[in-house]
Protein backbone atom coordinates (compact mmCIF):
# COMPACT_ATOMS: atom_id res chain seq x y z
CA UNK A 1 0.00 0.00 0.00
CA UNK A 2 1.48 3.33 -1.08
CA UNK A 3 0.60 5.99 1.35
CA UNK A 4 -0.13 9.72 -0.76
CA UNK A 5 0.96 12.37 0.66
CA UNK A 6 -1.50 15.55 1.21
CA UNK A 7 -1.32 17.55 -1.94
CA UNK A 8 -0.40 21.69 -1.05
CA UNK A 9 0.86 24.50 -2.83
CA UNK A 10 4.40 25.04 -1.68
CA UNK A 11 3.67 28.66 -3.01
CA UNK A 12 0.32 29.51 -0.69
CA UNK A 13 2.40 31.51 2.01
CA UNK A 14 3.70 33.92 -0.71
CA UNK A 15 0.01 34.03 -2.26
CA UNK A 16 -0.89 35.00 1.53
CA UNK A 17 1.28 37.61 1.42
CA UNK A 18 0.62 38.81 -1.88
CA UNK A 19 -3.25 39.15 -0.91
CA UNK A 20 -2.13 40.84 1.84
CA UNK A 21 -0.22 43.79 -0.16
CA UNK A 22 -3.36 44.50 -2.29
CA UNK A 23 -5.50 44.80 0.98
CA UNK A 24 -2.56 46.89 2.05
CA UNK A 25 -2.69 48.96 -1.13
CA UNK A 26 -6.22 49.23 -1.85
CA UNK A 27 -6.76 50.68 1.91
CA UNK A 28 -3.97 53.04 1.28
CA UNK A 29 -5.81 53.81 -2.20
CA UNK A 30 -8.74 54.59 0.05
CA UNK A 31 -6.59 57.19 2.46
CA UNK A 32 -4.87 59.02 -0.79
CA UNK A 33 -8.61 60.58 -1.03
CA UNK A 34 -7.91 62.09 2.43
CA UNK A 35 -6.64 65.02 1.51
CA UNK A 36 -8.86 66.00 -0.56
CA UNK A 37 -11.77 65.51 1.76
CA UNK A 38 -10.49 67.56 4.08
CA UNK A 39 -9.93 70.98 2.37
CA UNK A 40 -13.71 71.31 2.20
CA UNK A 41 -14.00 70.16 5.87
CA UNK A 42 -12.01 73.23 6.41
CA UNK A 43 -13.78 74.60 4.26
CA UNK A 44 -16.64 74.07 5.92
CA UNK A 45 -15.48 75.04 9.57
CA UNK A 46 -13.88 78.56 8.02
CA UNK A 47 -17.60 78.93 6.44
CA UNK A 48 -19.42 78.10 9.64
CA UNK A 49 -17.07 80.18 11.99
CA UNK A 50 -16.97 83.62 9.68
CA UNK A 51 -21.04 83.33 9.71
CA UNK A 52 -21.07 83.20 12.83
CA UNK A 53 -19.05 86.35 13.95
CA UNK A 54 -20.96 87.69 10.86
CA UNK A 55 -24.45 87.72 12.44
CA UNK A 56 -23.16 88.18 15.46
CA UNK A 57 -20.63 91.49 14.74
CA UNK A 58 -22.42 92.89 11.83
CA UNK A 59 -26.12 91.53 11.28
CA UNK A 60 -27.25 91.93 14.67
CA UNK A 61 -25.53 95.47 14.44
CA UNK A 62 -27.02 96.66 11.59
CA UNK A 63 -30.56 96.02 12.84
CA UNK A 64 -29.99 97.90 15.77
CA UNK A 65 -28.27 100.74 14.38
CA UNK A 66 -32.04 101.06 11.78
CA UNK A 67 -34.11 100.34 14.74
CA UNK A 68 -32.06 103.06 16.91
CA UNK A 69 -31.16 105.33 14.36
CA UNK A 70 -32.46 105.61 11.35
CA UNK A 71 -36.06 104.77 11.22
CA UNK A 72 -36.39 107.21 14.64
CA UNK A 73 -34.87 109.82 12.36
CA UNK A 74 -37.04 108.96 9.71
CA UNK A 75 -40.33 109.20 11.71
CA UNK A 76 -39.09 112.49 13.04
CA UNK A 77 -38.37 113.98 9.69
CA UNK A 78 -41.76 112.57 7.65
CA UNK A 79 -44.30 115.22 6.98
CA UNK A 80 -47.34 114.48 9.25
CA UNK A 81 -50.34 112.15 8.22
CA UNK A 82 -49.59 109.49 4.89
CA UNK A 83 -45.53 110.65 5.09
CA UNK A 84 -45.22 109.81 8.52
CA UNK A 85 -47.71 106.56 8.39
CA UNK A 86 -46.41 105.08 5.57
CA UNK A 87 -42.73 104.97 6.74
CA UNK A 88 -44.00 103.63 10.35
CA UNK A 89 -45.38 100.80 8.65
CA UNK A 90 -42.56 100.09 6.40
CA UNK A 91 -40.34 99.87 9.72
CA UNK A 92 -43.00 97.75 11.34
CA UNK A 93 -42.67 95.29 8.78
CA UNK A 94 -38.67 95.88 8.49
CA UNK A 95 -38.46 95.25 12.46
CA UNK A 96 -40.81 92.31 12.30
CA UNK A 97 -38.63 90.72 9.76
CA UNK A 98 -35.71 91.61 11.51
CA UNK A 99 -37.22 89.55 14.37
CA UNK A 100 -38.00 86.85 12.12
CA UNK A 101 -34.43 86.20 10.02
CA UNK A 102 -32.90 86.86 13.71
CA UNK A 103 -35.10 83.72 15.24
CA UNK A 104 -34.25 81.68 11.72
CA UNK A 105 -30.35 82.50 12.41
CA UNK A 106 -31.04 81.25 16.36
CA UNK A 107 -32.16 77.60 14.99
CA UNK A 108 -28.83 77.32 12.48
CA UNK A 109 -26.44 78.75 15.15
CA UNK A 110 -26.07 75.68 17.22
CA UNK A 111 -25.31 73.50 13.93
CA UNK A 112 -23.39 76.28 12.64
CA UNK A 113 -20.93 76.53 16.16
CA UNK A 114 -20.82 72.25 15.86
CA UNK A 115 -19.33 72.98 11.92
CA UNK A 116 -17.15 75.59 13.17
CA UNK A 117 -15.42 73.60 15.60
CA UNK A 118 -15.45 70.37 13.53
CA UNK A 119 -17.65 68.68 15.94
CA UNK A 120 -20.41 67.79 13.16
CA UNK A 121 -21.63 68.55 9.73
CA UNK A 122 -25.50 68.13 10.00
CA UNK A 123 -27.22 71.42 9.08
CA UNK A 124 -30.58 71.73 8.19
CA UNK A 125 -29.97 72.47 4.53
CA UNK A 126 -33.42 73.87 3.61
CA UNK A 127 -33.25 75.95 6.72
CA UNK A 128 -29.92 77.68 5.76
CA UNK A 129 -31.65 78.22 1.82
CA UNK A 130 -34.67 80.00 3.60
CA UNK A 131 -32.36 82.44 5.36
CA UNK A 132 -30.64 83.21 2.61
CA UNK A 133 -33.54 83.63 0.40
CA UNK A 134 -35.56 85.65 3.14
CA UNK A 135 -32.43 87.85 3.61
CA UNK A 136 -32.53 88.62 0.06
CA UNK A 137 -35.56 89.13 -0.14
CA UNK A 138 -35.87 91.50 3.05
CA UNK A 139 -32.66 93.63 1.83
CA UNK A 140 -34.13 93.92 -1.58
CA UNK A 141 -37.00 95.72 -0.20
CA UNK A 142 -35.35 97.95 2.15
CA UNK A 143 -33.13 98.73 -0.68
CA UNK A 144 -36.12 99.63 -3.22
CA UNK A 145 -38.89 101.20 -0.94
CA UNK A 146 -37.42 102.39 2.42
CA UNK A 147 -34.08 103.55 1.55
CA UNK A 148 -35.45 105.61 -1.64
CA UNK A 149 -37.84 107.29 0.84
CA UNK A 150 -35.61 108.04 4.09
CA UNK A 151 -33.16 109.73 1.48
CA UNK A 152 -35.92 111.82 -0.11
CA UNK A 153 -37.32 112.74 3.48
CA UNK A 154 -33.85 112.80 4.93
CA UNK A 155 -32.87 114.65 2.28
CA UNK A 156 -34.90 117.67 2.70
CA UNK A 157 -32.78 118.93 5.46
CA UNK A 158 -29.07 118.09 5.49
CA UNK A 159 -28.85 118.71 8.75
CA UNK A 160 -30.82 115.84 9.77
CA UNK A 161 -28.80 113.60 7.28
CA UNK A 162 -26.09 115.02 9.27
CA UNK A 163 -27.71 113.97 12.66
CA UNK A 164 -28.10 110.47 11.96
CA UNK A 165 -24.68 109.97 10.42
CA UNK A 166 -23.11 111.64 14.09
CA UNK A 167 -25.53 109.80 15.69
CA UNK A 168 -23.85 106.15 13.84
CA UNK A 169 -20.35 107.60 14.07
CA UNK A 170 -21.07 108.00 18.13
CA UNK A 171 -22.73 104.58 17.82
CA UNK A 172 -19.38 102.83 16.33
CA UNK A 173 -16.68 105.23 17.51
CA UNK A 174 -14.28 102.71 19.78
CA UNK A 175 -14.40 103.25 23.28
CA UNK A 176 -11.58 105.10 24.97
CA UNK A 177 -11.29 104.52 28.84
CA UNK A 178 -11.55 107.66 30.46
CA UNK A 179 -8.24 109.24 31.71
CA UNK A 180 -7.73 111.16 34.51
CA UNK A 181 -5.73 114.04 35.26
Amino acid sequence: MTSSAPTTDKNAPLQDFSQCHAGILGKLDMLSQLPALLEPATRARIIAASALEFFREAIFEHHLDEERELFPAVLASAEKGAEAERVQALARRLTDEHRELEAAWKRLEPGLKRVAKGQGSELDVTDIEDLIRRYRAHAEFEEVEYLPLSQAILGRNASHLAALGLSLHMRHAPKRPATYI
